[in-house]
């Protein structure tokens, strides 16, 4: 691939639009108050909240955990123990087959 395709025209013309095209915009948003500083500050404020967020989901998913376990958990163990009981009672099915 060439660098004409690449680039979408000619080297020099392309410079030129961008060159252009980033004055426009510049200006546009220097017109709403947004700077430089400004967006890194607010990407960096943007990527704190969302580590926090992350974090925040971890707590709420153990505590989820931790509440949910202390009923399935007692209901799990008292069904295996009646299942375990039961079997005893109960003598094992005849195994079908001719040897």
């Amino acid at each position: 691939m060439d660098r004409n395709t690449f680039l979408g025209g000619s080297v020099l013309g392309v410079l030129v639009r961008l060159i252009v095209l980033s004055i426009i915009v510049g200006v546009v948003l220097s017109a709403l108050g947004i700077t430089p500083q400004n967006i890194f500050y607010q990407f960096n404020i943007m990527l704190r909240r969302i580590y926090d967020l992350g974090f925040g989901a971890i707590e709420s998913v153990i505590g989820y955990l931790i509440l949910g376990a202390m009923v399935v958990v007692p209901v799990w163990l008292i069904s295996r123990l009646l299942k375990t009981m039961r079997r005893s009672d109960v003598p094992p099915p005849p195994r079908g087959g001719s040897v």
